[in-house]
């Protein structure tokens, strides 16, 4: 619409989810970290894979199985080139897997810092309205409402009520979705059609530039 300000936030999470696991050295449940190094073992033509996480309290380290016994030739060759390589993009990208780590651990701590980057991808002069297009590369222990209100600069109460009146909406047609977390194609639109000043207040906090 020729009336926006429409931006892109990529928020990235700072720290990864760290599982409790029985650890030997302590002899008890303990908080583990990625060490960011794989481990890997080749026995013929299979393989071992695993993700080294080391005890937050002695150091003591936990193999988290990636896969094993795999025949090489099934591995996808960008997987094995990542593994072989310690790609630690890659390595990241392992280490934020819910998924895979709620089968091995029944306590996880997620972490709500992270990082923001800000893109404005279309902006026209006295614009009322403000878009903001939502990308989440790795999954983030953040709600809409905090991260809004970080963002922003405004109470969570405030944001539930310009939400209550109409003047704050997504694209979810979720009733509950500022307590929801973040995820990539969430689009908040707030109408600012009523705040005087919001080229000077609204407009850094969104691009991130100083006016």
């Amino acid at each position: 619409m020729c009336d926006t300000l429409r931006v892109r936030w990529t928020v990235t999470p700072k720290t990864a989810p760290q599982p409790w696991i029985a650890c030997g050295g302590c002899g008890g449940l303990r908080a583990f970290q990625s060490s960011d190094k794989i481990r890997l073992n080749a026995n013929g033509r299979k393989l071992d894979a695993w993700l080294i996480y080391k005890c937050l309290t002695c150091d003591k380290t936990w193999n988290r199985p990636l896969f094993e016994r795999q025949n090489v030739r099934d591995i996808d060759p960008a997987t094995l080139e990542a593994l072989q390589s310690n790609d630690i993009r890659w390595i990241r990208t392992e280490s934020f897997n819910l998924d895979a780590l709620k089968r091995k651990s029944q306590r996880i701590d997620e972490f709500p810092e992270f990082d923001i980057a800000r893109e404005v991808l279309s902006e026209t002069a006295g614009w009322t309205r403000l878009e903001i297009e939502l990308v989440v590369p790795l999954p983030a222990g953040i709600r809409l409402d905090r991260l809004l209100a970080s963002e922003l600069r405004l109470s969570r109460t405030r944001l539930q009520t310009l939400h209550g009146r109409g003047l704050l909406g997504t694209s979810s047609d979720r009733a509950d979705i500022l307590r929801r977390r973040i995820r990539t194609g969430i689009e908040v639109v707030i109408d600012l059609a009523t705040v005087a000043d919001r080229e000077l207040s609204w407009g850094p906090l969104a691009t991130g530039s100083p006016r």
